[in-house]
């Protein structure tokens, strides 16, 4: 509040004795005491600053209008130009409030000059006519990087301010940024993306607020007549989603009425042993020390995910949480053991994880043969057949549609080389939302197809003599805006930086294990076989599709750098907040220890009698897991032990019915 007081010129050399000679002067003067000695002040400003850089915490700081006793004059942040310069505070980032009003250019201009300067227009809402706002909105975005200016619902003396706050907001922002649009200094798109960085992400990358539920949300004709004028009264059910251990997919339906007036909050009651049930029974399986006299978990939505059923106009649905009865994440949760790991990446090292899944399937179509039914190919054509596609555009589009009301973002599809199977890819996001994402891509697409009469099966290999479907998935690691995955000119192994280098190295060290998430089911290794770009080595190269880590080189990034890397060994039997958080939790390793590669692999590495063989089987990795002690120690002893104990269950029933695979279509 120093602005409102004694003024912004801060004295950066400012002493201690000056401070305390400027309070003895403060409590010598009348009551009520109101302090505004400038020494004091600035004591104080300087010592707040220096407390912020050493917790790397932001700032914030009143400009502009405020207080009655305010002297305009003294308000401009432009005095606040021997702060910035000052070396000690370079690094500390520094918030100017309230639109800097009447000095919003001036704001402006500062956050376009220094690098630790960030825009908050929130408290300029309530005060001034809408006009005004939109005035002062301009002259902020005329200079001031979109992604340094942030709106916080602000307001004062009562409630209405802050309804006004945030309703004028949004009006005012969409006035402004649609006059961008029409001048053409933005396209539709990035106007889109623009409110996204205004009204929520800039302050969460700002505030490291550690709240990796983000949701885009993509604009479409379609969408928003159709959703627009639904209103929850239309709802008849809530499916409450989860994606189990064995990764499969499965809910409970609540009525609507229920769901808003009970469970929303309090979630609805699960037996334990639902955690531990395998893909061929219902029951835990032995060794997960789960069963049904054992304590409940509650499955508590998590309301940031709510979606509207596309295809299902009256119905919802909603991820779910595992929370133990007080309340407390489950142990079991396979969506909290993502966030766990995330969180240990950034608290340690400051990074984030972005993901980008390649769902390939099958499309299968019913056919009778003396009597029996048989699901069959949908197609019998070539990868990236136009015709193929044609023969299935229609299901495509409709999947297509129904990703992008769910705000997930489709970067493309194809046939694939398979009879009948198809790819779609989608765009990378936070690791924590590509996961939920996955796992609502999924119900999309089967649902879609099941709509349709056919099939969507993402098994591993739903036919021995066809190519598997994998979903691979793509990685890159962002600190402050920035990939730092990406090499640079001070560091660039094969294209990447230190950083990457290290965590790609903590991947490859564990791949074994990782397996046993990513590769979880006894016919994942029916898929993974040498020659078939599934990566059944233990390598890694620079486009190599044979190797099971592949550093990415896409369009637009030097030829010498990679932005990502690929793990081809990752297939739709997998629940992916376990497979992205083993991962992680490898990567995290390889941070640690520092971790090195070995050179890449240019060749095949089926050709090369160097390079080790991969798990042939899934109780190789098992085993590996087994004796991983990291995985234990950041994903949770007691969920790595239900894990190692299904995927046993499933090897010993699969050996002993290996026909039961070909029920697995409706399962994946």
């Amino acid at each position: 509040m120093a602005a409102h007081r004694s003024g912004l010129e801060i004295d950066p050399s400012v002493s201690k004795v000056d401070a305390e000679d400027g309070l003895r002067k403060e409590l010598a003067t009348r009551r009520p005491l109101r302090i505004t000695n400038k020494n004091l002040f600035d004591y104080i400003f300087i010592h707040s600053l220096e407390i912020a850089v050493e917790f790397h915490l932001p700032m914030q700081i009143h400009t502009g209008f405020g207080d009655r006793e305010l002297g305009l004059r003294h308000c401009t942040p432009f005095h606040l130009r021997a702060v910035l310069e000052d070396k000690r505070f370079v690094k500390c980032q520094i918030v100017l409030l309230n639109a800097s009003y009447p000095f919003s250019r001036e704001g402006s201009y500062l956050a376009s000059v220094y690098s630790q300067v960030y825009l908050d227009f929130g408290f300029a809402f309530p005060k001034l006519s809408v006009q005004g706002i939109t005035s002062s909105l301009k002259e902020l975005l005329e200079r001031a990087p979109i992604k340094k200016v942030m709106f916080s619902t602000d307001g004062y003396a009562f409630p209405e301010t802050y309804y006004l706050g945030a309703k004028w907001a949004r009006d005012v922002v969409y006035r402004v940024l649609s006059a961008a649009c029409e001048d053409g200094d933005l396209t539709i798109q990035e106007a889109i993306e623009a409110v996204e960085d205004i009204f929520r992400r800039n302050a969460l990358h700002l505030y490291k607020l550690n709240v990796f539920h983000e949701k885009t949300t993509s604009i479409d004709d379609n969408t928003i007549s159709s959703s627009s004028c639904l209103g929850k009264d239309d709802v008849i059910l809530v499916r409450m989603v989860w994606n189990d251990a064995s990764g499969q997919h499965r809910c409970r339906a609540l009525p609507a009425e229920r769901f808003y007036g009970i469970a929303r909050n309090k979630g609805v009651g699960l037996g334990i042993a639902a955690v531990g049930f395998t893909s061929f029974r219902d029951a835990p399986a032995v060794g997960t020390n789960l069963t049904c006299a054992g304590e409940e978990i509650r499955l508590v939505a998590d309301m940031s995910t709510l979606l509207r059923i596309p295809w299902s106009r009256n119905e919802e649905m909603v991820m779910v949480d595992m929370l133990t009865g007080s309340g407390e994440a489950s142990e079991y949760c396979p969506r909290n053991a993502l966030r766990k790991v995330t969180k240990v990446l950034l608290d340690e090292f400051n990074v984030t994880v972005k993901a980008g899944f390649e769902n390939e399937f099958y499309l299968l179509r019913k056919s009778f043969s003396e009597g029996h039914e048989h699901w069959v190919p949908y197609d019998n054509s070539s990868y990236c057949s136009t015709s193929a596609f044609d023969g299935a555009s229609f299901m495509l589009k409709e999947a297509h549609s129904c990703l992008k009301a769910a705000g997930i973002v489709v970067e493309q599809m194809h046939a694939e080389g398979g009879n009948g199977q198809f790819e779609i890819a989608l765009k990378y996001v936070l690791c924590t939302l590509a996961a939920d994402n996955q796992i609502y891509a999924r119900e999309i697409i089967k649902s879609i197809a099941r709509k349709h009469g056919v099939i969507a099966t993402f098994l591993p290999k739903p036919d021995l003599n066809e190519l598997g479907s994998g979903c691979h998935v793509h990685l890159s690691l962002w600190k402050n805006d920035q990939n730092v995955f990406m090499g640079s000119n001070k560091y660039n192994y094969h294209g990447m930086s230190n950083t990457g280098e290290r965590f790609l190295a903590g991947v490859y060290h564990h791949l074994p294990s990782i397996l046993a998430f990513t590769a979880p089911h006894p016919h994942s290794y029916d898929r993974i076989q040498p020659n078939t770009f599934t990566g059944a080595y233990l390598c890694w190269g620079k486009e190599n599709r044979e190797a099971p880590l592949r550093t990415s080189c896409p369009p637009g990034v030097p030829p010498d750098f990679v932005s990502n890397f690929e793990i081809r060994s990752f297939d739709g039997c997998a629940n992916p907040h376990l497979g992205l958080a083993a991962i992680v939790n490898a990567g995290i390793d390889g941070l640690r220890r520092g971790l090195k590669l070995p050179p890449p692999t240019e060749l095949n590495p089926a050709d090369c009698a160097s390079h080790e063989r991969l798990p042939h089987d899934l109780l190789g990795s098992v085993e590996a897991l087994a004796a991983d002690k990291i995985f234990h120690e950041l994903m949770g002893d007691k969920l790595v032990t239900s894990v190692i104990a299904m995927r046993k269950a499933e090897i010993e029933h699969y050996a002993k019915n290996p026909g039961a695979v070909h029920h697995l279509i409706h399962r994946y």
